[in-house]
C-alpha cells in the first residue's frame, strides 16, 4: 500500500508520515504551495507557505527515506478558497477558509495526484477519525482528543474521499504526538501550532481584504434596532455579528453588532440578548451518509468551531438544505459559517448558514 502524506512543516503531519510508515506503508510526503508570501504582502518566515516550514516537512521526509515534493496549488487555492474569503465579507458572511481548503485542496486536488503517484491513500495531520461500516460505507468520527478534534472542518468529504484518506492522529492526544516527535528528533518537534488564517497571519483579515481586491470599503451608518442612527462604521466587511470592541460607540449598555444590512449598507446594534436565536438555515449541505438519514430528526449541531455540539431538530428542506431549530437559543450564528452535525461522535454533515 502507498500514501501520499500532505506535510505542512509542522509536527502533527510529520507524525502522521511516521506512523504510516510504521504501519507498512510505502510513503511519498508533499507540501503543498498555496500562495507566494509576496502575495500576501509578508515575510519568508510568516506563513505556512514559507521556505522555513517546507525545509522542515522536507528535513522529516528525509529522515524517515521518503521521497518528498511540492506542489504548486496556488492558482487553485486563489480561486477556491481566498476569492470566497473575499466573496464572502462583500456579502455579510463571515467564511471559514480551512473548511474550503480541506474540501477543495486537501481532498480534491491533492487526492487526484495520489492517483497520479500510484497512492491508495491521502494522508493529514488531522485530528480525526474514519470508520468503515459493515455495509462498507464510512464515518467521520471525531479526534479523540477533544480539545484537538478537527472534525468540524471535515465535514465536506465524500464517502469516496473517506475510502481513500487515513487520519492517523486521529486516536492520540497532542501530548503525545509531541512525545512521539521528540523521541525520533524530528526538527519541528517543539514547534508552534499556528492560530490564524494561514494567509492571513497577523489577524487583521480587513487589511488582507483591502490588499487582495485593492478596494477602499463604503462607509455607512450605525444603527439601532429601531433604526435609530448612532454613528459612522467603516464599511461593513469590518465587522462581525456578536462583535463589541472597535466600535466607537458610546451608550448607556454594551453594544454588539447584532447583523449587517447590505441593501442599507447599515451596522444594526442591540444588547447581548440580541444576538441570541433558536432557528438556523443551511444550505449547500454534505451529508456524508444521506440514506441513513430521516427527513427530520433530532442530533446535535454547532456552528463554529470553538462550542460544544448543542440538541437540535433538523428538518431536510431540499438535498442540500435544511433548518436546525435548536432546544436553547444560541448566541451569534453567523451568516457564512458552518453547522456541523453531530451523532455522538458521528459527524453527519454539515453546511454553509445563511440565516
Amino acid at each position: 500500500m502507498k500514501a501520499l502524506i500532505a506535510m505542512s512543516g509542522g509536527v502533527d503531519s510529520s507524525v502522521a508520515a511516521l506512523l504510516m510508515k510504521e504501519n507498512n506503508y510505502e510513503c511519498v510526503g508533499c507540501t503543498m504551495k498555496l500562495y507566494g508570501n509576496d502575495d500576501v504582502d509578508l515575510s519568508e518566515q510568516s506563513t505556512c507557505c514559507s521556505l522555513d516550514d517546507v525545509m522542515d516537512a522536507k528535513e522529516v521526509a528525509r529522515k524517515l527515506g521518503m521521497l518528498h515534493y511540492t506542489f504548486n496549488f496556488k492558482d487553485q487555492f486563489r480561486e477556491k478558497v481566498i476569492d470566497n474569503f473575499i466573496y464572502c465579507y462583500e456579502h455579510a458572511m463571515t467564511p471559514n477558509p480551512c473548511i474550503e481548503c480541506n474540501k477543495h485542496l486537501k481532498f480534491n486536488e491533492l487526492y487526484r495526484r495520489a492517483l497520479e503517484l500510484g497512492c491508495d491513500k491521502v494522508v493529514t495531520g488531522h485530528y480525526a477519525r474514519i470508520r468503515k461500516c459493515e455495509d462498507g460505507s464510512y464515518q467521520l468520527l471525531k479526534g479523540l482528543d477533544k480539545n484537538k478534534d478537527q472534525s468540524y472542518v471535515l465535514y465536506s468529504m465524500t464517502q469516496d474521499e473517506l475510502a481513500h484518506t487515513d487520519f492517523p492522529l486521529g486516536e492520540y492526544s497532542k501530548d503525545e504526538i509531541r512525545k512521539i516527535a521528540e523521541s525520533h528528533e524530528f526538527v519541528n518537534a517543539n514547534k508552534p501550532d499556528s492560530q490564524d488564517i494561514c494567509f492571513v497571519p497577523n489577524g487583521d483579515y480587513v487589511c488582507a481584504l483591502k490588499r487582495f481586491t485593492g478596494k477602499d470599503y463604503e462607509p455607512g451608518d450605525f444603527v439601532d434596532m429601531d433604526g435609530n442612527v448612532l454613528g459612522r462604521h467603516n464599511g461593513l466587511v469590518c465587522y462581525t455579528i456578536g462583535q463589541r470592541k472597535g466600535l466607537g460607540i458610546s451608550a448607556a449598555h454594551p453594544l454588539y453588532v447584532v447583523r449587517l444590512d447590505t441593501e442599507k449598507n447599515q451596522v444594526v446594534l442591540g444588547k447581548n440578548e440580541d444576538l441570541f436565536s433558536r432557528e438556523v438555515t443551511v444550505s449547500d449541505i454534505n451529508w456524508i451518509n444521506p440514506n441513513t438519514l430521516e427527513d427530520s430528526f433530532k442530533c446535535k449541531a454547532k456552528i463554529r468551531y470553538r462550542m460544544e455540539e448543542q440538541p437540535c431538530f433538523v428538518e431536510r428542506t431540499g438535498a442540500d438544505t435544511a433548518k436546525i431549530i435548536f432546544d436553547e437559543p444560541q448566541r451569534a450564528i453567523t451568516p457564512g459559517q458552518s453547522a456541523v452535525f453531530y451523532d455522538g461522535e458521528v459527524v453527519l454533515g454539515g453546511g454553509i448558514i445563511i440565516g
